[in-house]
């Protein structure tokens, strides 16, 4: 599909890659961006439309649903990361947070807007997800679990969302410049480059982003022997 003159909604809009997404989808020539937060009024970039949504309550996704029935791009970029192993104390209460949003919260708002993007032509849907999704890393094991989880979930819609012409990206990365990586002191990609990346492989029909060089290291290496997921990093 064409960036151009599309109407796309971006989760978790205010900052970060969220917002990168939406300042490139402006570049690009999009007729309308929906720029969805938990509160509107964080969203301060001109041109977009700020948007109520936090993807785990219902009765708000029922409420962008009926905003945005024009849709024809949905970028599932909102997620929430808390550190710790899973044998913590509060390691249990912060893996469902996590899963809640991570995974609940994608899988809530790509049912709600299937049926949107079928009506509207197919169009696409962009699942944000990490190459946490191959490996678990202690300091965050409940985030790197919830993009597992979610990888599989990209996957199945993938085979479901096929039918109705819907092309499903699935956009794995490592570290990037953004507030939840602020204390990771390892390279970051730009989230500029990573929003890059990902319009174009909407435009060109590709299901799969790799956006840097470690995410494409640790993807290869998946069928190594030993396989990168039995190491820690």
């Amino acid at each position: 599909m064409k960036i151009q003159g599309s109407t796309a909604l971006v989760t978790g809009a205010n900052r970060g890659l969220g917002l990168a997404f939406s300042q490139a989808l402006l570049a690009a020539g999009a007729r309308k961006v929906y720029a969805a937060a938990r509160d509107p009024a964080t969203v301060r970039l001109p041109g977009v439309v700020p948007l109520q949504l936090d993807i785990t309550r219902e009765d708000e996704i029922r409420a962008a649903v009926r905003e945005c029935h024009d849709l024809d791009l949905l970028i599932n970029n909102a997620a929430i990361s808390q550190r710790g192993g899973f044998l913590g104390e509060e390691a249990l209460a912060a893996t469902r947070r996590q899963f809640d949003t991570n995974f609940f919260g994608t899988l809530a708002m790509s049912q709600a807007f299937a049926p949107v993007l079928k009506a509207n032509g197919g169009g696409a849907l962009v699942n944000m997800l990490s190459v946490l999704s191959w490996v678990n890393m202690p300091a965050i094991a409940g985030y790197s679990a919830s993009k597992a989880a979610a990888w599989s979930l990209t996957n199945g819609l993938r085979n479901e969302l096929r039918a109705q012409g819907t092309l499903v990206v699935g956009v794995h990365a490592a570290f990037i410049d953004t507030d939840m990586a602020s204390g990771v002191p390892a390279p970051k990609t730009q989230p500029e480059e990573v929003a890059r990346q990902v319009l174009e492989a909407v435009e060109a029909g590709q299901e799969e982003v790799f956006a840097d060089a470690l995410t494409r290291q640790v993807k290869a290496g998946l069928s190594a022997n030993s396989g990168v997921y039995l190491r820690s990093a």
